[in-house]
């Protein structure tokens, strides 16, 4: 089994213009609004960043057999993590895609599982924030809802990114790897 680390992972972002109301709602709700940028997590923990160059290539190829495709963030959902409270997130529809997407990439480092072994599969969504009591989870899913305008984009691009230790530890992309060409773009 190759190192892992929780300093890197592979992400799908929405393009950075359409970060304001979900960052208008993580600033509020989450705790780690810092530290990542909107995402749908695809792999984590991941290989160290040094590694990421020796990747790109099976990523190129795994990326270039998923076409772009249409993301709608309409609807708000949560996790329970036992007795330490709720996830709240946005869940990206339609989710089949982006379990192709997750298991293309996933097959090129096939120990990197953690995200597939939630409720024994891969369940795309879009962390917004953390509530420790079930009453508040309700409440603020209830107020997102009504004020929510959903959110439609093209999914074009994976990116790795990768942090430092703190306090540098805000998460940056160090490459994006197209869909449907799997070109790599330096990030």
């Amino acid at each position: 089994m190759s190192q892992k680390t929780h300093q890197t992972a592979i992400v799908l972002s929405p393009p950075e213009e359409m970060w304001g109301p979900i960052q208008a709602i993580r600033k509020v709700h989450d705790r780690n609004v810092r530290r990542w940028m909107p995402h749908v997590t695809l792999v984590y923990p991941f290989r160290p960043r040094d590694g990421f160059e020796d990747l790109l290539d099976a990523f190129s190829v795994a990326c270039r057999e998923v076409a772009p495709f249409e993301v709608r963030l309409a609807n708000f959902r949560s996790f329970r993590h036992g007795n330490r409270g709720f996830t709240m997130w946005l869940a990206p529809e339609p989710p089949e895609n982006l379990n192709t997407l997750q298991t293309a990439l996933w097959e090129v480092v096939p120990d990197c599982d953690e995200v597939r072994r939630h409720s024994g599969e891969f369940t795309p969504h879009m962390s917004v924030g953390q509530a420790r009591r079930e009453g508040a989870m309700l409440k603020v899913l209830t107020d997102l809802d009504v004020e929510w305008e959903p959110i439609v984009f093209q999914a074009e691009a994976v990116n790795l990114i990768w942090r430092n230790d703190p306090p540098d530890d805000v998460f940056r992309v160090a490459y994006s790897v197209c869909l449907g060409t799997g070109e790599i773009v330096p990030g």
